[in-house]
């Protein structure tokens, strides 16, 4: 019988067709404004690593930060219910007319961890918490659960130091001046002078004579004098509560946020207050019952001591089945840690006291062994603070990262890391004005030929200097045992360019923080952020407001006061801020223009005085080179050219200073200190943040300062730097314990010619590839 299907046709291959889901494999943005932004439409390739290039100021944060990732994480928080959004900060949409195809992203920034004295790299990582069960389920004897090895709970903690590992004391001699008596100014606390109110209670008090010098007092009248507790007393016809100097300093300075603190208490209080380690713990933080508690003789805290490298060789050490998915967990962890070029460190460094490089670093690896894919990952000069021998790591982590399926973002300057990328989206011409626009968008093969200044610096090379300077004298640094330092002595000479360099992690910070400032003559421009409100901008910070302000008062026969958000002038709906913050209760505040002044800080009589035809408030929207054109003489000129020279030129004056960045904030500094008559400028990495083009401008800037008669110090691994120095100072040879050592110091071409450090290496590398 024929089979029912003999007749039938064999099936054919069906036509591919693309599902509609595979679409979206663009990132589509679509007219970007936000800031200097003009209009600016791009495509980003999704699951790749697009990396954002331009001269400081060109728009490559406002692209990827406050346009992707803001949106992204915007749009995120609206699928929260109200009542959740309303704990959350505020988001205002972007200025751009389309954002299409985005997905998760996770901001990986360079803003320093908390400085909150209890939280460690241990803690910020969670390491410290997977050590705290390791040792609750195997360590001997055993005494409790995870809570009995936290310095952060009061199971845990040292009952003396509360767990913070250091117990404060007050230098007597600091307050007082003991061969004076009271009425003599014998208390140099800051509100104690002769006839204050409080030194009249305490000479009135009856409890010791105040024509004594301290000196004589017995051993009853001095404990009175520093310790007695509150008690009332009569002076006169009234009562008044009497205490202790000690007492009253602890009660009314002391329990103060030092930052909010007016110079001279903040200087008394740094003078006054000693902190040494915990006598109870040791530093530690912990119970004696923690640290009896043992596993292979190593209590919790030695764990938490040594260095990471080592930590993840001896956690390599345990077995136990009991433990064992933990044990692989935090190995892993370490191994990151490891890997990421942070073995140096210890799971008990503060977290406050990590670079912005370091703080990235270590927030990174929280992302490395996770299992989410399809999400945008957005890094900000993840380079920042490493030698070219770590950022190869770096490299290779950011190719992981792309290769799990994810979308990597990342702003950043270094040739190394644009070579890596897939796809180049450079932004310019210029800063702030200048710039703004799309110069190129492709791979790097295009960018090399693009015309663009990023694509003409990418093989530009600085050549070592043929002469070097001769030293005038030399700063001598003696036995210097700072953290890893291993009684290091070095002498630094004067007159000169010096760049002090070595991988992240060996001592280089150490050395030059820890021996020079203070010394007389010495300014330090570093990165730390700067003290301000949001009313504080660059005219303020660097007092180029005063001049402007009296010249327009001067000009329309006015007070200077009118001039001033922050007094007569500013508009009372918003009080000179510009922006109305409003509370809608259970949903997220949000901040809008003033509608009264429309945003301009001031009100409609300070507006309509006028200098060369400008406003206030015109004048503070200007950026520096706008007003060093409009402001041609006296001391407002001489200021915003230092502006200039440290390549901020494109900085605007009423600019927020917190929407700076680490090397703009020390570039501010500089172009402050510029202004004193320094001996020795230290500088720690101040081509952060400078694009290739910058890093030229910056070199010219240095020597100009040398020219001078100063001398410039510098802590810097951008090889253009070192090739242009005239002396070089390299530690390692690695990093941590397998640091703290000067390994060379010679010319930059004594160190390519004859150095073997991985300083010497990668410099040879890159002159070579300059000679070629």
């Amino acid at each position: 019988m024929p089979s029912d299907t003999a007749n039938t046709p064999a099936p054919q291959p069906q036509t591919a067709t693309a599902h509609p889901a595979d679409s979206h494999g663009l990132i589509q943005v679509r007219g970007a404004r936000e800031n200097n932004l003009r209009n600016v439409s791009v495509d980003l390739p999704k699951r790749r690593l697009t990396v954002f290039t331009g001269v400081s100021g060109s728009g490559k944060s406002s692209l990827v930060f406050g346009t992707v990732a803001a949106e992204s994480q915007r749009l995120i928080n609206e699928t929260y219910t109200a009542f959740l959004q309303s704990f959350m900060p505020s988001l205002g949409r972007p200025d751009v007319d389309g954002l299409l195809n985005l997905s998760a992203a996770i901001v990986v920034d360079q803003e320093r961890m908390g400085a909150n004295s209890r939280s460690t790299v241990g803690t910020a990582t969670d390491a410290y918490a997977m050590l705290r069960i390791v040792f609750s389920r195997i360590g001997s004897p055993q005494i409790g659960g995870a809570g009995a090895f936290s310095f952060n709970v009061p199971e845990g903690m040292c009952p003396r130091c509360e767990g913070i590992g250091q117990v404060s004391d007050i230098a007597v001699d600091q307050l007082v001046d003991r061969e004076k008596s009271l009425n003599e100014g014998a208390i140099t606390v800051p509100g104690f002078a002769v006839d204050s109110w409080p030194w009249q209670i305490m000479v009135n008090s009856g409890f010791y004579d105040p024509d004594k010098k301290l000196a004589d007092f017995t051993e009853q009248e001095w404990a009175d004098f520093l310790h007695k507790p509150q008690v009332k007393v009569r002076v006169g016809k009234n009562n008044f509560t009497y205490e202790g100097l000690i007492v009253r300093v602890q009660r009314t300075i002391l329990v103060k946020d030092r930052d909010s603190m007016q110079a001279p208490t903040k200087a008394f209080v740094d003078r006054a207050v000693v902190f040494a380690d915990c006598p109870d713990c040791g530093g530690t933080r912990l119970t004696q019952a923690a640290l009896s508690s043992k596993i292979a003789g190593v209590n919790i805290a030695e764990c938490s001591s040594m260095q990471i490298s080592d930590l993840a060789q001896f956690v390599r050490g345990i077995v136990d089945p009991g433990v064992a998915p933990l044990l692989a967990s935090l190995r892993d962890l370490l191994d990151s840690l490891v890997e990421i070029g942070l073995g140096y460190l210890s799971l008990d460094r503060p977290a406050g006291t990590l670079s912005g490089g370091e703080a990235q670093r270590v927030k990174m690896v929280r992302h490395l062994g996770s299992s989410l894919t399809d999400v945008t990952y957005i890094f900000d000069e993840p380079t920042t603070g490493l030698h070219p021998h770590d950022i190869q790591r770096m490299n290779d982590l950011l190719l992981r990262l792309r290769d799990k399926g994810n979308t990597v973002l990342v702003v950043e300057h270094k040739p190394e890391v644009i070579r890596i990328a897939d796809h180049i989206v450079d932004l310019g011409p210029g800063a702030g004005e200048a710039g703004g626009e799309l110069c190129y968008s492709g791979d790097v093969a295009g960018l090399r030929t693009s015309g663009t200044l990023t694509g003409d610096h990418l093989a530009h090379r600085t050549e070592l200097r043929t002469e070097v300077r001769r030293p005038t004298g030399r700063l001598s640094i003696r036995n210097a045992t700072q953290h890893n330092l291993r009684d290091v002595s070095v002498d630094i000479p004067t007159g000169v360019l010096t760049v002090v360099t070595g991988v992240a992690g060996s001592g280089k910070s150490s050395l030059i923080h820890g021996n020079l400032p203070g010394r007389e003559g010495i300014v330090v421009a570093d990165q730390s952020p700067i003290r301000g409100s949001r009313r504080s901008n660059p005219a303020t910070y660097t007092g180029l407001l005063t001049p402007i302000r009296n010249a327009f008062a001067k000009a329309n026969g006015v007070k200077a006061a009118l001039f001033s958000a922050n007094s007569e002038g500013a508009c009372p709906h918003c009080n000179g801020l510009g922006l109305v913050y409003t509370d809608l209760a259970m949903m997220a505040g949000v901040a809008s223009v003033c509608e009264v002044c429309g945003g301009k800080r001031f009100t409609a009589e300070v507006l309509a005085y006028t200098l060369n035809g400008k406003n206030i408030s015109e004048v503070l929207g200007m950026s520096v080179t706008e007003a060093h054109d409009f402001f041609t003489t006296g001391q407002s000129r001489t200021l915003l050219s230092r502006l200039m020279d440290v390549g901020l030129g494109y900085l605007r004056l009423g600019q927020p200073l917190n929407t700076l960045s680490g090397g703009e904030r020390q570039r501010i500094k500089l172009a402050i200190h510029m202004a004193e008559k320094a001996a020795t400028y230290v500088l720690d990495e101040p081509t952060t943040g400078l694009h290739m083009a910058d890093v030229d401008k910056l070199l010219a800037l240095l020597d100009r300062l040398v020219d001078d008669g100063n001398t410039v110090i510098v802590i810097e691994h951008h090889q253009a730097v070192m090739a242009h120095a005239d002396w070089l100072i390299d530690l390692g040879p690695g990093g941590g314990h397998a640091g703290g050592q000067v390994v060379f110091t010679g010319t930059p071409e004594e160190l390519v010619t004859k150095g073997d450090t991985l300083t010497a290496q990668h410099l040879r590398e890159y002159v070579e590839a300059e000679r070629v």
